[in-house]
């Protein structure tokens, strides 16, 4: 059982959301902690010259408002919102904060994932925890 369980939430892709809060929940130890994480990657420089509103503070209040209604007040489990490329970052911020596991979606790989590399394949990839990858 684990007693950090760390889920990075694509909100794009909602679909698989309660289906990885049950895994983490089945996999969890009794006073265990589940954080969802949402990381928004960066605007390109040559974009944001054009942008007069930062849309990162923005987005981030937004991000956080949604993750604080999927939990529900649930009170084991908290949000997270960070920025960056999500498949180094919910890596980095799973070693950081002491996660002993992360399930990720996935979705059914197709030949742009061979190509590009999916954000479930990078975590696989790198964490340096349990990865438990649901499709």
């Amino acid at each position: 059982m684990h007693k950090h369980v760390l889920i990075p939430i694509a909100l794009d892709h909602e679909g698989l959301i309660d289906r990885k809060i049950a895994i983490a929940r089945s996999l969890l130890a009794e006073g265990g902690r589940i954080t969802l994480l949402t990381v928004l990657e960066n605007v390109p420089g040559f974009v944001a010259e054009f942008v007069t509103v930062k849309a990162e503070n923005h987005l981030t209040a937004q991000v956080m408002a949604r993750l604080e209604d999927i939990i529900d007040g649930a009170p084991d489990m908290s949000a997270a919102v960070d920025t960056g490329k999500p498949g180094i970052v919910a890596v980095e911020y799973a070693a950081d904060h002491g996660c002993d596991l992360i399930v990720v979606g996935s979705h059914q790989p197709g030949i742009q994932d061979y190509f590009l590399g999916s954000t479930a394949a990078r975590i696989a990839r790198r964490a340096r925890c349990a990865v438990y990858i649901a499709r």
